[in-house]
């Protein structure tokens, strides 16, 4: 396969293994810091298509011709991550504590969302 009969398809290399650096190269170029996962898609009738999703990386090994398209990382897994680290007793501590509480409507509901907000941000 040529890349001028299609001008859609880049040259791809994946090489991962557990504990090691991964590398994944689109046209020779590693972007594998950028890249928080992939997906390799091949079906009877098509060649290979590699779908890189941006963030950090994992994976397998490919090295061959595919279409690549690339596509924001879905970070759910972060934000539940990070709120099943959440301490409840600690929270409800730290959000009774602010000073910014002011008694109207919602303040509880804000308090909680600041006080989230400044521990992701690791204030």
């Amino acid at each position: 396969m040529s890349t001028m009969d299609h001008p859609d398809v880049r040259r791809v290399r994946i090489i991962s293994s557990p504990g090691e650096d991964a590398v994944v190269e689109v046209d020779g170029r590693n972007v594998a810091s950028v890249v928080e996962a992939y997906r390799i898609v091949q079906t009877v009738d098509e060649g290979p298509e590699v779908t890189l999703y941006v963030g950090r990386r994992r994976g397998v090994g490919f090295d061959g011709f595919a279409e690549v398209r690339v596509e924001p990382a879905d970070l759910r897994h972060v934000v539940l991550g990070f709120l099943d680290t959440v301490d409840w007793r600690k929270l409800d501590e730290a959000v009774l504590e602010r000073s910014d509480l002011d008694g109207a409507p919602g303040e509880l509901t804000r308090g909680v969302l600041t006080q989230l907000k400044e521990w992701a941000a690791g204030a």
